[in-house]
């Protein structure tokens, strides 16, 4: 039996739901472990084109069990309507296929307006938020007040849970001169909706480890990227969790020791949404070369993503931190009309050179990008599906790259399309 976790290597949209629909194909059970609705994945499956936000990408393929994880905050009214959209499309989701961990914490209204307000008074300080709640979701889970999946089943219980968190929110919103929330009207509208969520909840915990004495294949899928790790990424420019392997065990009840192959999805190419340091960053015509040849829009928010070069500094440094045994590289056609492609192999700061990202958020924004540079292939790979048919030159640049992070090229997507993928290593049959 094999495990596999499915982490995005950058500061994610580097293609992950289309490689976890992928792997599906073998796994039994596919497990989102963080994040919330702020981190889309877009399938493209038979022309007909999946847009999700909260449910895990194997909730496309029949047979499947998709599962959100204790990790995961989840915007009860969002979910729901996510559910609505996919079942237009023919998708079924019940609870025999579809489960929710009874532990996991809701996005509420007063979450995401939090959001709003904090984003909107940052000025230049932006962190570059989604404004989905997420964030002070996550606050409320910390600070042990937030209302969870469970607490839907009694009135008296999701009474108490609400006059517990908005003490807290009504006491922000009154210094700041907002309309306090009602807890009534609040109570009335999570009670409408706790039988649609409450068929689907579970201890998934102990599921999983139903389904592992069952030898099932289960696969975890990360949210986001490592880059946006609230404790390794590009901090404060980061989300509200860990997205990190690691998080894979504690996000959904399963312990560490049942992962077998930790997978790094890897664009070509560098991308990041909102605020923060981006060393490789291209403000030119190339950037908006590979911005309008990737369509480099996001699935949730269609905020257009900042483009650059490669940073093999940066994946170097996620693999060492999560322990990534192979990655999965993605939209290697981008670069197929480039005459000079660069990766990044070191960087400068104040006239010394470093081989990793620093810490502190100045020298983030200061470093500056050394290049190794490769000749592009300029001819097209969009649709290969074997490695010997590729172009030397696009083999030199993926040894070159695979040499420098320190981390074997299990695979190689060519397209957005499912079948287009370049299978090198499979990690189900490692």
């Amino acid at each position: 039996m094999k495990n596999v976790v499915v982490v995005g290597s950058q500061w994610g949209d580097e293609g992950k739901g289309k490689i976890v629909d992928w792997l599906s194909s073998e796994a039994d059970i596919v497990v989102r472990f963080q994040g919330g609705h702020n981190a889309g994945h877009t399938l493209v499956i038979d022309k007909k084109i999946f847009k999700l936000r909260l449910l895990p990408s194997g909730i496309v393929r029949k047979g499947k069990i998709s599962i959100l994880g204790n990790g995961v905050v989840i915007d009860p009214w969002a979910l729901l309507e996510e559910i609505e959209e996919i079942k237009k499309k023919g998708v079924d989701v019940t609870p025999e296929n579809f489960m929710i961990s009874e532990s996991a914490s809701l996005i509420l209204p007063f979450h995401k307006e939090m959001d709003e307000i904090r984003e909107d008074s940052a000025g230049k300080e932006k962190i570059g938020t989604t404004r989905r709640g997420i964030g002070p979701c996550y606050e409320d889970k910390v600070g042990r007040r937030s209302i969870r999946i469970m607490d839907l089943r009694s009135k008296s219980n999701l009474e108490s849970r609400l006059e517990n968190v908005l003490l807290h929110h009504n006491a922000l919103r009154k210094g700041l001169k907002k309309k306090i929330f009602k807890k009534e009207i609040l109570k009335k509208k999570l009670l409408e909706i706790a039988p649609k969520l409450l068929c689907f909840a579970q201890p998934i915990w102990l599921k999983l480890d139903e389904f592992k004495k069952e030898r099932k294949k289960i696969l975890f899928e990360g949210a986001q990227g490592i880059l946006l790790d609230v404790d390794h990424g590009t901090y404060p420019y980061v989300t509200s969790s860990n997205t990190v392997p690691a998080t894979a065990a504690t996000g959904s009840g399963s312990g560490p020791n049942e992962i077998s192959y930790i997978l790094g999805i890897t664009k070509a190419y560098t991308t990041r949404v909102g605020s923060g340091p981006f060393p490789t960053e291209l403000k030119n015509k190339i950037g908006e070369i590979l911005g309008k040849r990737g369509k480099e829009f996001g699935t949730v928010t269609a905020r257009k993503r900042r483009c650059g070069w490669f940073d093999g500094v940066l994946v170097r440094q996620t693999i060492k931190i999560s322990g990534i045994n192979g990655i999965a590289l993605t939209k290697l056609d981008v670069l197929d009309e480039l005459e000079e492609i660069k990766i990044c192999v070191g960087y400068e700061l104040n006239g010394k050179k470093l081989n990793y990202l620093p810490a502190a958020t100045e020298d983030q924004f200061n470093i500056k990008p050394i290049y190794k540079s490769f000749p592009g292939w300029m001819t097209k790979t969009q649709g290969i599906r074997n490695i010997n048919d590729l172009p030397e030159k696009a083999k030199k640049y993926i040894y070159a790259l695979e040499d420098f992070i320190g981390a074997k090229v299990s695979s190689i997507s060519t397209s957005p399309e499912r079948e287009d993928t370049i299978l090198i290593e499979d990690p189900f049959k490692l």
